[in-house]
């Protein structure tokens, strides 16, 4: 007998962190992965659509060999691209449609409010007024955010007036990045009296949400949606920015209930199918309110190692299986570990980074330490105001994963991990609770 076939499977943006959990699914031998173009084409500096599309289309037409699969799990343009392309080459989707409506925020609340009120009270933004003011009826303390942004860019926590029309200034100076390129899209489908005018580089309000954060992922498939993890995000003190996403969740069974029906109704009313979904949500115990924070048309690829930790799979294993038609059918709590974490670890200053650990000194970090595993953001002596994608208050320097079977089993390894790390900025020791300069 001959070896069975691969299957090619064409990630967009696919990236060296990802192969191995891709690597990871089960009936990993069926898949042969290819890249369709680069995390730095698709989201550094400024974004053409079209010649997005020119060039993946150069790059599918340029193959010798059957296409049957093309995914991705990262936001704008990835998240719309996955449903272009599927339709010009005849592979399984959800629609463009559902996707935006899922990116486009203003559009996503339009959508959330016709099946729920856990959402905050929100509206738009006029940045071409000379002296914008809040929408009405939207209360202080607020956010400020750009209809579509990436990693919480441009996104801005105001309690008054004088940080609001700081937050519109830094808004508008950076909105044009990934909103124009956005007008493409829109312009591709037939949107509905609400979404008339709007256009992409919109600003969006919202009252600020209080609360324990937690995400649920699920999947669509022939049109039932299910719900396969809720984890719990954890934020630094005194801080918006993530220190930790932990799975499973630590909330009531009654809250995670609600968490759960609030997210089929809304992704149902979305109209998304053979797709993956991540939903953001905030609760709080004070009140028992439960508020979405967003809605991502995708899987996070950040809880990738949580699921491979904890149930035995990555979640990975869901896009891959819906992209050929398959119920995912992941397993539930079959891994190595009770719970695991991926935790940020951060510099809340600019400074200039040195004494990078290599790849071959990470291996070994991950080696000593069983259920750990590390990927470093910035290069030797890079500044971290020059990394791309950050949120406004924080810079991002490693991602580390940890699995253990409890809360002190992955703290500790975390705390041992950084001090392996040995990262040091501008001479100073790790630490850097200081405030951002942005």
């Amino acid at each position: 007998m001959g070896s069975p076939v691969s299957e090619n499977v064409f990630v967009c943006g696919l990236d060296e962190a990802n192969l191995p959990t891709l690597s990871a699914v089960p009936d990993a031998h069926r898949y042969r992965f290819h890249q369709l173009l680069t995390i730095e084409e698709l989201q550094h500096g400024e974004v053409s659509v079209p010649d997005l599309i020119a060039e993946a289309r150069k790059i599918l037409d340029g193959f010798d060999g059957t296409i049957d699969a093309i995914v991705g799990y990262w936001d704008f343009p990835v998240s719309t691209l996955v449903p272009i392309l599927g339709e010009l080459y005849g592979t399984r989707t959800t629609s463009l449609e559902s996707v935006v409506k899922c990116e486009h925020k203003y559009w996503s609340r339009l959508e959330q409010q016709q099946v729920t009120d856990a959402h905050p009270r929100f509206g738009r933004v006029d940045l071409e007024a000379a002296e914008p003011r809040p929408p009405k009826g939207v209360r202080y303390p607020m956010w400020l955010k750009p209809a579509l942004a990436y990693s919480s860019e441009l996104a801005y926590g105001v309690r008054d007036q004088s940080e609001f029309a700081d937050a519109v200034a830094r808004i508008r100076a950076g909105i044009d990045r990934v909103g124009k390129p956005f007008e493409y899209i829109l312009d591709r489908l037939e949107l509905p009296p609400g979404m008339a005018g709007v256009g992409g580089a919109v600003c969006l309000a919202e009252e600020a949400i209080a609360g324990v954060q937690a995400a649920v992922e699920g999947y669509v498939h022939d049109g039932r949606v299910t719900v396969y993890g809720i984890l719990d995000s954890l934020t630094y003190p005194d801080s918006p920015c993530f220190l930790r996403h932990q799975y499973p969740s630590s909330l009531p069974e009654p809250v995670q209930h609600r968490l759960r029906d609030v997210s089929e109704r809304v992704i149902r009313r979305i109209g998304m199918d053979s797709a993956t979904f991540s939903i953001e949500f905030f609760y709080d115990p004070g009140t028992d309110a439960v508020n979405i924070l967003e809605i991502n048309p995708r899987h996070s690829q950040s809880h990738a190692e949580l699921f491979a930790y904890v149930d035995g799979v990555p979640n990975h294993h869901c896009m891959l299986r819906l992209a050929r038609g398959e119920d995912p059918g992941l397993p539930h709590r079959r891994g190595p570990y009770r719970t695991a974490a991926k935790w940020y670890y951060r510099w809340f200053a600019d400074a200039t980074v040195h004494d990078v650990p290599t790849r071959e000194e990470l291996d070994r970090i991950e080696e000593h330490l069983p259920g750990v595993r590390v990927d470093v953001t910035p290069h030797e002596g890079r500044r971290l105001s020059e990394l791309p994608q950050q949120d406004s208050y924080s810079y991002e320097l490693a991602h580390i994963f940890t699995g253990g079977d409890s809360d002190d089993d992955l703290r500790e390894k975390y705390d041992k991990c950084v001090a392996a790390l040995g990262l040091t900025f501008d001479g100073t020791r790790p630490g850097g609770r200081d405030a951002k300069n942005p």
